[in-house]
């Protein structure tokens, strides 16, 4: 195999090989993204839904029926060059798996959703102080009670990321996401967890820091682990999704702070 370095491509030929690990703080400077494959019949109305809730699903591509390139985003295959997908059947998560190859059917439609890891670099270029960007270390996720705005049969409530900031960078962590619309953006809550609805010892699938240290405060962005919640409200009959921190690696450049 050719020497790619630590590019995305590089990744991306490692997760084809069969290597599966989350993406948190790989390729910095290169965006994310969520994946959600969904049939076509359900995918003009998923796009609704991905339109009315931009905080939480910044759409950044939609491929056609049966493809599974997303050439605005790089040169890749949405079946093999993610660590890890998770496959819903009829709403419901049924499993995990390194490859799609032989679930992928000419009916199939891919959209790639902005993801908040995107952002993460440009926070700790800024000065704010984030123990979870690193090698084997991620934020985490949280169901909160705010009801997303639905589209045809997709609705469900709200995912958020968590990441603990120090109170005195809040606002330089604030001020450095709002400039990252396609990556959810600003916070939507900072503070008290429960006041969306959120339980800091159930985090999404049992993935990412949780803990809060002193001086620092829970800070909550839009998630696109809401698409699948989404999914499950529409109980759409078949559906893949990338497994919750094993996203896309795309070959599109994050816009660094100035």
């Amino acid at each position: 195999m050719i020497d790619l370095g630590d590019t995305p491509a590089a990744w991306r030929a490692r997760f084809r090989d069969g290597e599966v690990r989350q993406t948190s703080a790989l390729c910095d400077g290169y965006g994310q993204a969520n994946l959600a494959v969904i049939p076509e019949a359900w995918a003009d109305d998923f796009e609704c839904f991905l339109r009315a809730n931009p905080a939480a699903c910044p759409l950044l591509a939609r491929g056609r029926a049966g493809e599974w390139g997303l050439p605005a985003l790089g040169d890749f295959d949405l079946r093999r060059d993610l660590p890890l997908y998770r496959l819903f059947r009829h709403g419901k998560a049924a499993a995990h798996t390194a490859d799609v190859s032989g679930y992928w059917t000419p009916d199939l439609v891919a959209f790639a959703i902005g993801c908040s890891l995107s952002f993460e670099a440009d926070l700790v270029a800024a000065g704010v102080t984030l123990r979870c960007h690193g090698a084997g270390r991620s934020c985490s996720a949280f169901d909160t009670t705010i009801p997303n705005r639905a589209a045809g049969g997709f609705g469900g409530n709200l995912v958020v990321s968590m990441r603990a900031i120090p109170a005195d960078q809040v606002g330089l962590a604030t001020s450095v996401t709002r400039q990252h619309p396609r990556s959810h953006g600003a916070p939507v809550h900072i503070g008290d967890p429960k006041a969306i609805g959120v339980d800091l010892a159930k985090p999404v699938d049992g993935i990412g820091l949780t803990d809060i240290g002193p001086g620092e405060v829970p800070v909550f962005w839009a998630c696109g682990v809401t698409m699948e919640r989404a999914i499950a409200s529409a109980r759409v009959p078949f559906a893949i999704t990338h497994a919750p921190g094993h996203m896309l690696i795309t070959d599109t450049r994050v816009k660094g702070q100035p």
